[in-house]
């Protein structure tokens, strides 16, 4: 029996000039591009310059953005989540440098989106850490980040986006309800993001 040594940490750059690398026809499906990450954790100090924190919410900082993908790092204090959410359609990587977090997966039964209305079922929870990176199944994209209280600490998930967009759907499992949501980020490249 062979032991593979423990992958080296590299810089967030050299993540992003690995993913360069990529055809557009790669990101179309989730298997090259998890196996990827999961062969080129990121070093923590190398995300620093990108990281924001809001004891509110959590943060989006954008660190990389093309016309095939997107990358971002998400600041989450102790015991925030996400909405649960869609991706528009666009397929979703998610590796976590810091701290670990859960993904909980839902199963849409039916949505209608003109009419606000949705029926969710939780499927499975996932938790992410430094060796775990995970994929969003392109078959069942609905579902959440949460970084809960128990963990006791603060967490930093890298997203990764197959193609940019601005905005996704929300879901209220417990009231039957959805709707469009415009999507911001919180720095660009390391620095605030003017809001008007």
């Amino acid at each position: 029996m062979t032991t593979q040594a423990p992958t080296q940490p590299i810089h967030v750059k050299d993540l992003v000039i690995g993913l360069r690398q990529f055809s557009e026809s790669s990101f179309r499906t989730t298997g090259q591009i998890l196996e990827f990450l999961k062969h080129s954790p990121v070093a923590p100090e190398s995300i620093e310059p990108y990281l924001t924190w809001d004891r509110q919410h959590y943060t989006r900082n954008l660190i990389e953005k093309n016309s095939i993908f997107e990358l971002m790092a998400i600041c989450w204090d102790i015991g925030q989540a996400s909405s649960v959410h869609n991706h528009k359609d666009q397929n979703c990587w998610m590796a976590v440098p810091i701290g670990r977090l859960n993904v909980e997966n839902f199963h849409l039964v039916s949505q209608d989106i003109d009419k606000g209305v949705c029926n969710l079922t939780v499927s499975e929870t996932i938790e992410m850490n430094a060796s775990h990176p995970c994929a969003v199944d392109p078959n069942d994209p609905v579902h959440r980040v949460v970084n809960p209280r128990e963990f006791n600490q603060r967490a930093v998930s890298l997203h990764v986006y197959s193609r940019p967009f601005d905005s996704c759907v929300v879901y209220s499992p417990d009231q039957g309800t959805c709707g469009e949501i415009k999507l911001h980020y919180t720095t660009e490249y390391g620095k605030p993001t003017a809001r008007t």
